[in-house]
């Protein structure tokens, strides 16, 4: 967390808003702010404090638009499906917002200007469309929707993501990810699963690339699932 908190506007390029979502009682809790995580009190605060299972945290280059608003700083919130979702974008998709005007969108609204806060509401639309669904499998099919539409959704940009509905952490890794992941034997003999992904190391161990197009699952910091996409690559 400590790390994390210089890339906002001390060793890296993003000043403009920082934004920890993280589990309590199974509920998520959210805290952001429109400055510089790198200076700001309230983040040194809660690094010191929380305790969680499954956190998502971000710091903001503001591209799309260039303004820094509490709307505008990641990650963003929504119900969907009966569940609470938290989505963080690392990259530029700005023709989503064009591709969302064109229709009513009920489900999910934009509070702020954000392509990828629009991004997150198109991706919800339609998981919601499947969420509920069957699969042939036994497998959760919203899984492969999502999959499936973040390749489209990469076809405008760069769509480097994490997204949780509270029990599943989904990572898409278009060009720019990294994970690293730890297991361990407790002293009750059952295994015990940690899971870490950041756009760029965050740590002195190592950590691997995600390949281009990868969607990583995981629950409770254990891999459950890969699935692979063609998005192009960014020039």
């Amino acid at each position: 967390m400590r790390r994390f908190q210089r890339r906002g506007g001390d060793i890296a390029d993003n000043p403009d808003g920082w934004g920890i979502a993280y589990l309590d009682s199974g509920t998520f809790a959210l805290h952001k702010e429109p400055q510089p995580a790198a200076r700001s009190r309230h983040y040194e605060e809660l690094a010191g404090e929380i305790r969680t299972d499954l956190l998502i945290a971000h710091v903001r280059k503001a591209n799309y638009p260039p303004v820094n608003t509490l709307a505008n700083t990641h990650p963003f919130k929504r119900v969907c499906c009966g569940r609470e979702w938290i989505f963080a974008h690392n990259g530029l998709v700005p023709e989503m917002v064009e591709i969302m005007h064109r229709g009513l969108h009920p489900l999910c609204t934009s509070a702020g200007d954000t392509d990828s806060e629009y991004a997150f509401c198109h991706l919800l639309e339609n998981i919601a469309l499947h969420f509920n669904a069957p699969h042939p499998l036994g497998t959760e099919s919203w899984f492969q929707i999502l999959a499936t539409v973040s390749e489209l959704v990469a076809t405008h940009g760069k769509f480097n993501f994490l997204i949780s509905d509270g029990t599943y952490l989904i990572a898409y890794g278009h060009n720019r990810l990294h994970y690293r992941e730890h297991r361990e034997r407790g002293t009750d003999n059952t295994m015990r699963y940690e899971a870490w992904v950041a756009t760029e190391p965050l740590t002195d161990e190592p950590w691997q690339p995600f390949e281009r197009g990868e969607l990583r699952i995981y629950h409770r910091g254990q891999l459950t699932g890969q699935l692979h996409t063609q998005p192009p690559p960014v020039k």
